[in-house]
């Protein structure tokens, strides 16, 4: 087969090996939640997809996420895919969106897009890069009063990497700012610190 005629045909139907290179992969993980400052004590079963682009870190940040806002109508969605959407959102029955979750060190304008959509936005920032991102973003987000920054110890994050499996059960409790996570490889004191807006009374 001539080589062009044959570099056409992958475009259209690619090797069976880089379709399976390009799927997210499915972790499944079951969260008992207790919140004592919420009343809020319910089970989660979670179906995760991991991009195949992100990595374990990220991936338990989204999970620590969803404990540290965990309600009936939270979910996650496709912020590695799609700009227009977070890493995880809770809407109301009508489709309005209530709280607006993003991990990482995104754009300071999609906060700002972000912030004029939802009645509450969250970002949670994690890694070595964090406190520079935030030296340059700091001034140009102040004025968004419906924003919470939160940045996770890099030692946390690390840790919560070494937890990722394709089958997990995790618990986690939180009070003010008590906050314990556990799973069968060890327990997890979670201590944010809170670089805007409010998380949790002390």
């Amino acid at each position: 087969m001539p080589h062009r005629l044959e570099c056409a045909l992958e475009k259209i139907h690619p090797p069976q090996n880089s379709l399976m290179a390009i799927k997210a992969t499915v972790h499944k993980a079951t969260l008992q939640v207790a919140d004592m400052d919420r009343n809020y004590f319910a089970d989660h079963a979670l179906t995760v997809a991991r991009h195949p682009s992100e990595t374990d870190e990220r991936m338990m940040v989204r999970l620590l996420a969803f404990a540290l806002y965990a309600e009936e109508y939270l979910s996650f969605a496709q912020a590695m895919t799609n700009d227009d959407e977070p890493d995880l959102w809770c809407k109301d029955l009508t489709g309005a969106i209530q709280n607006w979750i993003v991990v990482g060190l995104p754009d300071e304008r999609l906060l700002r897009k972000a912030c004029g959509r939802s009645n509450s936005v969250v970002l949670l920032t994690y890694g070595r890069s964090a406190d520079i991102w935030w030296a340059e973003n700091s001034a140009k987000l102040q004025r968004l009063n419906n924003l919470t920054v939160l940045r996770l110890p890099n030692e946390t994050t690390q840790t919560l990497a070494t937890w990722a499996a394709r089958n997990m059960t995790l618990q986690c409790n939180l009070q003010a700012r008590d906050i314990l996570l556990t799973c069968d490889k060890g327990m997890l004191e979670i201590d944010p610190i809170v670089l805007m807006g409010t998380f949790r009374e002390a």
